[in-house]
């Protein structure tokens, strides 16, 4: 892969750990950081570089190819992913007494999901290193996402997934493909059964964060959030946080734009959201440990069912430089949050997505939220992938 030509104009220059800064090559395989087991970033030549670079006229999450990694478009695997519309809820601003509450709508995404842009980049990526086959454990989206893109990369895809998922989620793995494995347990028993596939096969594991790819994806949320509110961000943005790919990413966006002046601050203020059936990073945020008794459930947002995330100390990183927060909301109150907002806007969202809601109306509760604020919500699947 050395001295590749470069004609999507990426200005990528090397890999980081996220911890010491160490440099790592771009061009060659990596997965996580060898030095202190930390994920690696994607760094960026923006000396001199404006977002005037943006291809206009391509709409989907592939317009920022110069601050994604891809070097030659003929390893691109794209379904139109990204460029996801921003709706206001004018009918639920007014019921909760506030001026501007919009949703960002990933689950027009190709596989119904945001699992799509970080999957149509990690599966270029590797199509673009040369890697045949791929395993990657997921709570459900994922596997999907990943399904369709090795699909159309000619790339064999292997998915874990736990037993009790949807069997949505899993039926359209088979449809794409895929070999499907089930276990018992949440998705911290699938990512070692994928650890061990990968050993004993060659298999690439794309395992969230332990894989550098899969964020540069996610980031393209950052990128549209700025473009699509005219570069004014809004002041508090919602999400609905598993993994973390998505937060880490979108805050990754924010800091390149600032880099390149597209964007000024202050930057907002980033809310992380999980179900109290699972919420380590709940836990890490507000008490710095996990409690000793933590016993981590499943959920009907099965994203957010991760009980033991890679990337916690990025994750925390985001919201202690943007003074966010981290907050949990009940079963009850995402199921009844997600018949609310289709009563009232229209829209059935993913439970993951109607927490987002559920948490906003804790914040103007208890004032942390202020009524003028401009707040963003993150929606990031579709209802209908939960049947």
């Amino acid at each position: 892969m050395k001295n590749q030509q470069i004609n999507t104009g990426s200005l990528i220059t090397h890999l980081v750990c996220s911890k010491c800064n160490a440099h790592f090559d771009h061009q060659s395989i990596q997965t996580f950081s060898t030095c202190c087991n930390v994920p690696l970033s994607a760094e960026y030549d923006l000396s001199n570089q404006t977002i005037k670079a943006i291809n206009i006229e391509d709409y989907s999450m592939w317009r920022y190819q110069f601050v994604l990694p891809v070097l030659d478009s003929i390893n691109i695997i794209s379904l139109n992913e990204g460029f996801t519309p921003i709706t206001q809820l004018k009918k639920l601003s007014n019921q909760l007494s506030i001026n501007s509450l919009y949703l960002k709508d990933e689950a027009v995404n190709p596989t119904g999901s945001f699992k799509a842009r970080g999957l149509s980049m990690g599966v270029s990526k590797a199509k673009e290193l040369g890697i045949k086959r791929m395993v990657i454990p997921t709570a459900g989206n994922a596997g999907g996402a990943m399904s369709a893109y090795c699909a159309k990369a000619g790339i064999e895809a292997t998915v874990i997934m736990p037993k009790h998922t949807a069997d949505t989620l899993k039926e359209e793995c088979r449809l794409y493909g895929a070999d499907l494995i089930q276990m018992d347990g949440l998705i911290d028993a699938c990512g070692k059964k994928a650890r061990e596939i990968a050993a004993s096969t060659g298999a690439f594991d794309m395992s969230t964060m332990k894989e550098p790819y899969r964020l540069e994806g996610k980031k393209t949320l950052g990128y549209e959030i700025a473009e699509q509110f005219n570069w004014e961000i809004p002041d508090i943005i919602v999400y609905p946080a598993g993994g973390g790919t998505g937060l880490i990413g979108i805050w990754k966006a924010f800091k390149e734009l600032i880099a390149m002046n597209a964007i000024k601050g202050p930057l907002p203020k980033m809310v992380l959201v999980q179900s109290i059936e699972c919420s380590p990073m709940v836990h890490l945020f507000n008490e710095g440990q996990l409690p000793h008794n933590y016993a981590p459930k499943s959920s009907a947002a099965f994203g957010l069912a991760v009980p033991y995330p890679f990337a916690t100390a990025m994750m925390l990183s985001v919201l202690k430089e943007s003074n966010g927060i981290a907050l949990t909301v009940t079963e009850k109150e995402m199921e009844a949050g997600v018949e609310a907002i289709a009563k009232i806007e229209g829209l059935l969202l993913s439970p993951e997505g109607a927490a987002t809601y559920v948490a906003t109306q804790q914040l103007l509760k208890t004032g942390w939220a202020k009524n003028t604020d401009k707040i963003l919500l993150v929606n990031t699947g579709s209802w209908y992938k939960y049947r």
